[in-house]
């Protein structure tokens, strides 16, 4: 009920704003149209008349020469005899030097431009139909939020269609902190879910999706915002290893012109089984002791994950086993690729100071290939450190 009537009360308030607003746009754009055509008619106006305006003044100085003149030769033969030859050869010179017979040629009634407006009707019927087609209140949206999935530092976000009338082309998600905030686009695409990253541990953040359906440009009503949090800590690499400079929120790694060499680790064993541990990277010059992996514990003096108590791949695709490699390889490394860590519990001995036999499910994924066996350990671990090593610089390694 409570839904029904707030959706209800936002909807009437998006309607109405978004026709005050479309009214105004209107008046402003007939407006601007108006003052167009008025400056138009001036135009024409002011450029029509311009040469009547001088075709006249021709006409009126002619006459005012004529009238000049005749009132001349009247005064000659009025005078006396004496002044009369003066005054009529006078008079006879400039009749002569004046043309009183020749007239600028003025233009015919149906050259002069006549001006008129020429207003279509059917514009009214064209908006008309627009506007009464324009908009549609839905009593729910095309998609819906279905699943939040914790995650280290992030939140796996899945989302589902439920018109089945409905073709999307594009999807929209969108995230804020609480309610106070203002939401921020976090994926736009074709997938039906999207790993938010940057999430703060035990704090709500708010989510809703739309659509976009196919060969449409307007994307669809939103869903019904949904809460989703995590309580899982993000992973973060270990700060203050020379050779490595981190980002801000020490989830990325640089591998620097250092010489060093060793291996970088996890700040804390934040890797659980039947989670998946994944790693993007940037590539720089491969080498054969780098490794990306898990390790039960982190161990100075080693340059590399190739060692006991930890799995890893080489960059160039080969997989180590408590630092023995397998046969099965994956394929090697590349720009913007990632590689997968997933293990889950197969074997459970006695866990003791004296070792057990504590045995993991491994699946190492890379490049649409994947690797599974057997990790066998003499010790329980309920959570595990990651870490990285290459030789030379120019890798980025972002984990989540």
């Amino acid at each position: 009920r409570v839904q029904i009537k707030e959706s209800a009360a936002l909807t009437r308030d998006v309607l109405e704003q978004h026709f005050s607003d479309l009214k105004g746009t209107l008046k402003k754009l007939l407006d601007e149209r108006l003052l167009s055509l008025l400056q138009e008619v001036d135009a024409i106006e002011q450029e029509s008349i311009k040469p009547l305006d001088e075709c006249q003044k021709l006409i009126e100085q002619g006459v005012s020469v004529a009238d000049e003149l005749l009132r001349e030769g009247e005064s000659a033969v009025d005078g006396d005899v004496g002044q009369q030859n003066e005054k009529l050869c006078s008079f006879t010179k400039k009749a002569l030097h004046i043309q009183l017979d020749s007239l600028p040629e003025v233009p015919s009634l149906v050259d002069v431009p006549c001006l008129s407006a020429q207003l279509d009707d059917c514009l009214l019927t064209i908006l008309k139909n627009q506007i009464f087609t324009h908009g549609t209140v839905a009593s729910r949206p095309p998609v819906q939020l279905e699943e939040f999935v914790e995650k280290p530092g992030g939140i796996l976000v899945r989302w589902c269609k439920v018109d089945e009338d409905f073709t999307p082309q594009d999807y929209r998600l969108q995230f804020r902190r609480g309610s106070a905030s203002p939401f921020e686009d976090a994926y736009v695409g074709p997938e039906t879910e999207f790993l938010v990253l940057h999430i703060d541990p035990h704090v709500d953040y708010q989510f809703r999706v739309c659509a976009r359906g196919d060969g449409r440009q307007e994307w669809s009503p939103w869903s019904v915002p949904q809460l989703g949090r995590t309580s899982l800590v993000p992973h973060e690499w270990t700060a203050g290893l020379e050779g490595y400079s981190l980002s801000s929120r020490r989830n990325i790694a640089l591998r620097n012109d250092s010489q060093s060499c060793g291996v970088l680790y996890s700040k804390a064993p934040t890797y659980f089984c039947g989670q998946t541990l994944t790693f993007r990277q940037t590539v720089g010059q491969p080498d054969r002791r780098d490794s990306l992996g898990v390790c039960v514990e982190q161990q100075n003096g080693f340059d590399s994950l190739q060692r006991d108590k930890a799995v890893c791949v080489s960059t160039n695709g080969a997989v180590f086993v408590n630092g023995k490699e397998m046969t099965n390889q994956l394929p090697a490394v590349t720009s913007g690729s990632t590689v997968t860590f997933d293990m889950e519990v197969v074997q459970l001995g006695p866990c003791s100071s004296e070792g057990g036999n504590f045995k993991l499910r491994v699946t190492i994924s890379s490049n649409n290939r994947e690797v599974v066996f057997d990790w066998v350990l003499d010790q329980c671990c309920g959570s595990l450190y990651f870490g990285c090593s290459f030789s030379y610089p120019g890798w980025k390694v972002l984990v989540f």
